[in-house]
Formats: structure tokens, sequence, C-alpha cells
């Protein structure tokens, strides 16, 4: 699925999945090899590949839920 990773108004993490239209704060990032991992508020996670460290915000990327 795509979404798109963008920071919110207090600056944190945040996702948005337009095609559930639901939009969830990351509360934490691990990492699986290439893959991040993204905890989501709702408690979905999201499996994420070729990401660079910085990340460039706002940015929309293919996920894979877990």
């Amino acid at each position: 699925m795509k979404i798109m990773l963008h920071k919110d108004e207090s600056g944190n993490l945040s996702v948005y999945v337009p095609k559930k239209d639901l939009e969830e704060e990351v509360v934490e990032q691990t990492r699986d090899g290439d893959d991040r991992i993204f905890t989501l508020a709702n408690g979905w996670k999201l499996s994420v590949s070729g990401l660079t460290d910085p990340m460039q915000l706002p940015q929309t990327v293919q996920a894979k839920r877990l």
C-alpha cells in the first residue's frame, strides 16, 4: 500500500494512508535489515524498505502491513 510520511504540527513523525483515510502518529521505529518497521498509535506495524538517513519528508513510499 502507498503511504505518506510527514511531520505533524508538533514535529512527530506521522503516516497517512490514503486508501483508508487514516492518519496516525508513529510511536516506535525499528530496523530489520534494510527495512524500517513503523508501529503506529493504532497498533498497525508497517514495513518500508529503501528509506535513507536522514529521511526526506514529506514523501510517499510503498509499505507492507505486518
